[in-house]
């Protein structure tokens, strides 16, 4: 049990040293709940939301399940995704997925047992329509998937017609060099809602 010892300890030096060099942050911290952002993104252990982006505790919400879906038969994620859109009113939703997805991969190479089948049957279609073998290429077509699936979701319709400046992302994380890529297929409305899938890949800027 050393490992699980560690955790903990490695958490009490870490709310010290947040505590030396912000005073007040805890309790500041404790008395609101106001983030702007809703993250959707991989479980991937090596994609951790706020170190990616560089924001402290309190300035994302987070949801992660394997390989980013964004599926309306998910109560979790649709809990998830009405509340902070009704309850917490962020500002802006980021689907962010990853260069090498493992859920991805398993798709490609018919590797999906159980469960996991049936949970990325989404990306088994997508893979189907477009015939792509590249491993990358599907990642990001993954992200503008999902990007679209929130587009057309009731929740985020409803908050649109209501007239709330309400954005989505989709963006790329490389493992490989710790940068984030935007696909640039960010939707502010339903004006602006996807029609289909771009099967470019997007540019990469670093």
């Amino acid at each position: 049990m050393k490992e699980i010892a560690k955790l903990l300890d490695n958490n009490r030096i870490w709310a010290q040293n947040v505590e030396k060099n912000i005073p007040g942050f805890f309790s500041k911290l404790e008395s609101q709940h106001k983030p702007k952002f809703l993250w959707i993104g991989c479980s991937d252990s090596r994609v951790p939301a706020d170190q990616l982006i560089g924001v402290m505790p309190g300035e994302v919400f987070v949801h992660r399940n394997i390989s980013n879906q964004v599926i309306n038969t998910d109560i979790n994620l649709m809990c998830v995704l009405q509340y902070a859109v009704d309850v917490l009113k962020v500002k802006h939703i980021i689907v962010c997925g990853h260069y090498g997805c493992g859920g991805i991969d398993a798709v490609l190479k018919d590797q999906t047992p159980g469960l996991l089948a049936h949970w990325l049957e989404n990306v088994k279609d997508l893979m189907e329509r477009n015939r792509t073998p590249n491993l990358d290429d599907m990642c990001e077509l993954n992200v503008k998937l999902q990007v679209r699936n929130l587009a057309l979701n009731s929740i985020v319709r409803k908050a649109w017609d209501r007239g709330r400046s309400l954005y989505l992302h989709g963006w790329i994380y490389s493992i490989a060099n710790g940068l984030i890529h935007d696909l640039c297929i960010t939707r502010g409305g339903r004006h602006q809602e996807p029609e289909h899938i771009d099967l470019k890949r997007a540019a990469k800027t670093d």
